[in-house]
């Protein structure tokens, strides 16, 4: 127990010594942990501060000092990159603060400019409103004070005027009513319905159809009676029924009065006989008319009043259209017979040689002439006949029952068809006025002059005392040869007399004249109306201009500059005209014209003396007045009124130095071709406003941005795709010269310059750059298109050519429809039916200008031209055209102008071609 005690006793002692030892440990880590820190931070601090600020060890130090640390060298080096970039920054800030004080004034300057340009721009107008008003006060001292006269319109109850004396005293100036067709009133015509008065249901439906058809087409019409220059009442054909006879001319006349606007004595009316036989009653004979002018096919002597009723000819074709594949060809001049004639007298006057023995013609001469001389005609012409000296056809006897027709009138042998076929091969055809002095005028004889002039027989009408249709007007001796019957035995020598050249203008004059004066209801209908009013000297209406439907398109893309376009070579573009655009000067005759010059150019036929052709919608006066008014179109041009002094633009042309033109252009879904053309006109003298002729049918994309040229470009919406469409006269072209051009047509400013001057010096001419030839093809009998190099030419392409505004009427209203209607079936063609309609016009080939003989287009698409069928289509196209005119109306010339100024380059395989400079 005690060891145990024992070991416990020394064994707390060390447990003790531990505990303290642990105790000394734990407060000596705590000093040292805690003190010791403290102090050496003190201990340090107060080295520093003994130190000095310049041997400071863990202190703050100056940027060199800190630098001099390898780990913070790239810092500086930015902070000094900053720094410098901070200097630059600011330099450029104070230079930039200089440059806006400094623009700042500019545009002070610029302000004050800006006002003093105001102030000059604003005196110069001043200056230009009073020289307008010096100018106007000028003119109005050295000019009579005219304006045009105020309509007064009669009153609707007009008590009318004393009745004519006799049936012989009417005339214009005794029985027509001037005062209601001034000359400002437009010439309007009322025409009573046919159901309104009682002899309305006895007329001719297929008359009455053809009246009433041709009255909708008419621009003269008016449905306003109580301002109506004219009355027409259609009074035939009546169809002949047993059942209800004719009314008797009591009854007639009655009714006549009976007319709500007849006015007491039915002054300005017009009653109109159209006749469908060659047997057509005169019911109005023994009619008193009063003051109505009368206008139909048959007349007496004693029922005529020259200058006042109106010979007009028979309808033939009422609701058809003539055929002009029918129609023979105008040439060879000479045809199988030298003349024909059939028909048949049956009723004749007493002839004089069963009243005495017969006499020779030269004793007939001596003495008294014979009552009839029918009976000489037929043995001289059979005489003709038996002497085979000309192969002529003479038939007196009908071999089927003859037509119905007047007393001593030869009535027509068979139907028309087989009349037709005989005078298709004859020269001449013999028309023999009735044995009956009485009678002037014949529905008989008005329709073998009809069949003749239909297929291109020249007639010889035997009877001078016979009044052809329309005579007052028509100069027949033109077209028909006008035979006195005492010279029936000399008619065999004048008729083989006349060369060829006089036999084609005659026949050339005939057709004119049954194209435009007979051929259809509407044609016969507006010469009637032309007839009275070129009578009282009233202004045609003008033919309608096409109204343009712009499609509105956004421009502002500034046109450049094309290296073609700028690539004058050493030419000069010469004096340029550049004022604003404006109209080339028109309507300035319009009124002067029909009594001045109605006798110098009416009824004269397409020919080398005749450059204005009557159109079917005005036929005695070319419609289109405001042209042939202009006083500057198709008239012979001089040298101009330049002279030394003068600039050589401003005298060529004639006397109309200030003109311009209008580019035409047909596209169709190509606008980036269009787009780069339209660029190449910009800057272009002369150039009045560019029309495009929008042909597809789908518009162009809203997104286009159209070229800035300076000028208006107005895009027009056609109804279909037809090139037809290029031709058509649109309003918006107000110059006289087109110049219409193909948009992949590449042209130099000098050439189309250099053409527009040609063009003023020869404006009834077609005048281009790329020429075209036509040839007979020997083998097939059949005229061919040619599109070689050749020194000779007889067209110009219409994709870069002038021609006059007045053509564009024609082609769209007068050229026959079979024309237009093929160039839409072939989708072709359309510049060679406006070459066939100038030269037939003007009897002139057209006028190239330069030596440029095609066109390139570098990146445009393929043209319809690259089509193998193309060339085919337009050898079967100058064929029909042929087939059209009657006869080939082109003409070859070797012409070609250049200027000097071209200095042409010739290839060498050209130079045996003709040049005229």
């Amino acid at each position: 127990m005690q060891r145990s005690g024992g070991i416990v006793g020394n064994s707390s002692q060390p447990w003790v010594l531990r505990r303290v030892r642990l105790t000394w440990l734990s407060f000596m880590l705590f000093f040292i942990l805690v003190f010791f820190p403290l102090i050496a931070h003190y201990y340090l601090t107060t080295i520093d501060e003994a130190g000095g600020p310049d041997k400071r060890i863990f202190g703050p130090r100056p940027g060199g000092e800190l630098c001099e640390a390898k780990h913070v060298q790239d810092l500086c080096r930015i902070r000094e990159s900053v720094s410098e970039e901070l200097l630059q920054l600011e330099a450029k800030r104070q230079e930039l603060n200089g440059e806006i004080a400094r623009l700042n004034l500019r545009i002070e300057a610029c302000k004050r400019s800006i006002d003093s340009a105001k102030q000059d721009l604003l005196q110069l107008k001043n200056v230009i409103s009073q020289t307008e008003h010096s100018y106007k006060e000028l003119m109005a001292q050295n000019q009579p004070k005219l304006s045009l006269p105020v309509r007064l319109l009669p009153d609707k109850d007009d008590p009318g005027y004393p009745p004519p004396k006799s049936a012989q005293s009417c005339r214009l100036h005794t029985c027509f009513d001037y005062a209601r067709c001034p000359l400002t009133s437009g010439f309007p015509v009322y025409v009573y319905d046919t159901g309104s008065y009682p002899w309305g249901e006895k007329l001719d439906p297929l008359v009455k159809q053809a009246f009433a058809s041709s009255v909708k087409s008419s621009v003269y019409v008016t449905d306003n009676p109580n301002i109506a220059c004219l009355y027409i009442v259609l009074v035939g054909e009546i169809q002949e029924s047993p059942s209800s006879p004719p009314a008797s001319p009591l009854d007639l006349e009655k009714q006549l009065k009976a007319l709500p606007y007849w006015r007491l004595d039915g002054h300005n009316h017009l009653l109109v006989h159209l006749s469908r036989k060659s047997l057509t009653q005169n019911f109005l004979y023994n009619v008193s008319t009063g003051r109505a002018a009368v206008a139909q096919s048959t007349f007496f002597e004693r029922q005529y009043r020259e200058g006042f009723d109106m010979v007009v000819s028979p309808l033939v074709h009422a609701l058809s259209e003539p055929n002009f594949l029918e129609v023979p060809p105008q040439v060879p001049v000479k045809r199988k017979y030298l003349f024909t004639f059939q028909g048949e007298k049956v009723e004749s006057l007493r002839s004089s040689l069963l009243e005495a023995p017969p006499q020779s013609f030269e004793e007939e001469m001596e003495g008294d002439p014979p009552a009839d001389y029918d009976d000489r005609i037929i043995g001289t012409l059979k005489a003709v006949q038996d002497s085979h000296l000309d192969q002529v056809l003479v038939e007196f006897t009908c071999k089927n029952q003859p037509k119905p027709s007047l007393a001593t009138e030869w009535a027509l042998c068979g139907e028309r068809e087989d009349r037709l076929e005989v005078l298709k091969v004859s020269t001449f055809a013999l028309v023999i006025s009735p044995g009956d002095g009485q009678l002037v005028a014949s529905a008989g004889c008005s329709m073998r002059l009809f069949e003749a002039l239909e297929v291109g027989a020249i007639p010889v009408v035997l009877g001078d005392h016979s009044k052809l249709p329309y005579h007052h007007l028509i100069r027949w001796s033109e077209a028909v040869i006008m035979v006195p019957k005492p010279r029936i035995t000399e008619l065999h020598f004048l008729l083989r007399s006349i060369s060829d050249n006089d036999l084609l203008a005659m026949r050339r004059q005939g057709r004119f004249l049954w194209e435009t004066y007979f051929s259809t209801s509407e044609s016969i209908f507006s010469t009637i109306l032309a007839s009275v009013r070129t009578s009282i000297q009233i202004p045609a209406a003008p033919i309608r201009e096409e109204p343009a439907q712009e499609i509105p398109h956004k421009a502002g893309k500034l046109a450049g500059t094309d290296a073609n376009m700028a690539d004058n070579g050493d030419l000069d573009l010469g004096p340029v005209e550049v004022e604003p655009p404006y109209a080339s000067p028109r309507f300035l005759r319009n009124f002067t014209y029909t009594a001045a010059d109605v006798y110098r150019t009416w009824n004269r036929a397409p020919g080398p003396f005749h450059l204005f052709p009557h159109t079917p919608l005005d036929p005695v006066l070319p419609s289109e007045a405001k042209f042939l008014g202009s006083g500057t179109g198709f008239r012979p041009i001089g040298g101009g009124s330049g002279g030394s002094g003068k600039e050589f633009q401003a005298a060529l042309g004639g006397n109309v130095p200030r003109e311009q033109f209008t580019v035409v252009m047909l596209t169709y879904e190509r606008e980036e071709v269009l787009m780069n053309s339209l660029e190449r006109l910009n800057g272009l003298p002369y150039l009045n406003k560019v029309v495009v002729v929008w042909n597809s049918p789908k518009p162009p994309s809203d997104d286009l941005l159209w070229p800035d040229i300076g000028l208006p470009i107005v895009v027009v919406r056609t109804e279909k795709n037809s090139l037809n469409n290029r031709f058509i006269p649109w309003d918006a072209v107000e110059t006289e010269a087109i110049l219409s051009i193909d948009d992949d047509a590449h042209l130099r400013h000098d050439e189309i310059m250099f053409g527009f001057r040609v063009w003023r010096e020869a404006r009834d001419r077609i005048v281009g750059f790329p020429g075209r030839f036509h040839a007979w093809d020997v083998n097939h009998q059949s005229w061919l298109y040619n599109s070689n190099y050749s020194c000779e030419l007889s067209m110009v392409l219409t994709g870069a050519a002038f021609f006059h505004k007045y053509y564009a009427y024609l082609y769209s209203y007068v050229m026959p429809q079979a024309i237009r209607d093929m160039v839409d079936e072939y989708i072709n063609c359309e510049d060679i039916a406006m070459n066939f309609l100038v030269s037939h016009i003007t009897r002139k080939p057209p006028i190239k200008v330069t030596s440029r003989w095609t066109f390139r287009c570098p990146g445009c698409p393929q043209a319809l031209s690259h089509d193998d069928s193309h060339f085919h289509e337009r050898h079967k196209c100058i064929n029909f055209f042929v087939k059209v005119y009657g006869y080939m109306p082109l003409l070859y010339t070797q012409f070609r102008v250049d200027s000097v100024l071209f200095k042409t380059r010739l290839p060498h395989d050209k130079t045996k071609c003709f040049k005229f400079i």
